[in-house]
């Protein structure tokens, strides 16, 4: 029951059902959602450790806005770990493996074209964990899984401008044809130069003031 009301409080904060800034009691988030008080008590704390709820004890419990500089914090972390994880998975890379991120990018641009959310941060998410997992790193992983909801957070928000006008697809296809050649330093350089992509269409975002609560 935990990890149900963690989930689904996870995916209100990404999808904005639950704002930033919003306050929130753990009595009544229960109720809303007909889950247990208890679960979505401790599924907070957890929120809050991963950066996505802020708690003063005693005084609020409220989801976290979205601040520049703790995004530009986060997208550092991740790129960092991505490139890692592309430079020492890249030697692992099956046959299987490079057809199932062309698949999961044919998914994508799909989802893509009928501004479907969720289905393509879902298919970005499960393209990228491929080499994730061909790293062997389990610390990696978990991390990483950890601080993506901050960025999908905005990701959701601004879908048609950070991704159909960057052609994130076109991405996927250059780094799937870099891993084929087994080029893992070319492969993370081109991965870690999407991370920078994403960074300045963010902080354009933050500096139009597109991502007021």
């Amino acid at each position: 029951m935990s990890g149900e009301a963690y989930d689904r409080i996870r995916a209100a904060i990404v999808t904005g059902d639950l704002a930033p800034g919003e306050r929130v009691k753990d009595s009544e988030l229960a109720e809303r959602m007909g889950l247990s008080r208890t679960p979505v008590r401790e599924a907070l704390a957890r929120l809050a450790d991963m950066g996505l709820v802020e708690a003063k004890p005693g005084v609020y419990t409220r989801i976290a806005t979205l601040d520049k500089d703790e995004v530009a914090r986060t997208l550092a972390v991740l790129k960092a770990l991505d490139e890692l994880a592309v430079r020492t998975g890249t030697p692992n890379l099956t046959k299987g493996d490079l057809n199932l991120m062309r698949d999961l990018n044919t998914e994508f641009e799909a989802a893509v074209a009928r501004n479907d959310v969720q289905a393509a941060l879902e298919a970005d998410e499960r393209f990228h964990s491929v080499p994730v997992t061909a790293a062997q790193n389990p610390l990696i992983a978990r991390v990483m899984d950890q601080l993506h909801p901050q960025i999908h957070r905005i990701l959701y928000r601004k879908f048609s401008t950070l991704y159909g006008a960057q052609n994130t697809g076109g991405h996927h296809r250059e780094l799937i044809e870099i891993l084929a050649s087994g080029d893992a330093e070319e492969a993370a350089k081109r991965s870690g130069a999407h991370w920078n992509e994403l960074g300045g269409l963010i902080d354009q975002l933050f500096a139009n003031a597109e991502l007021t609560a």
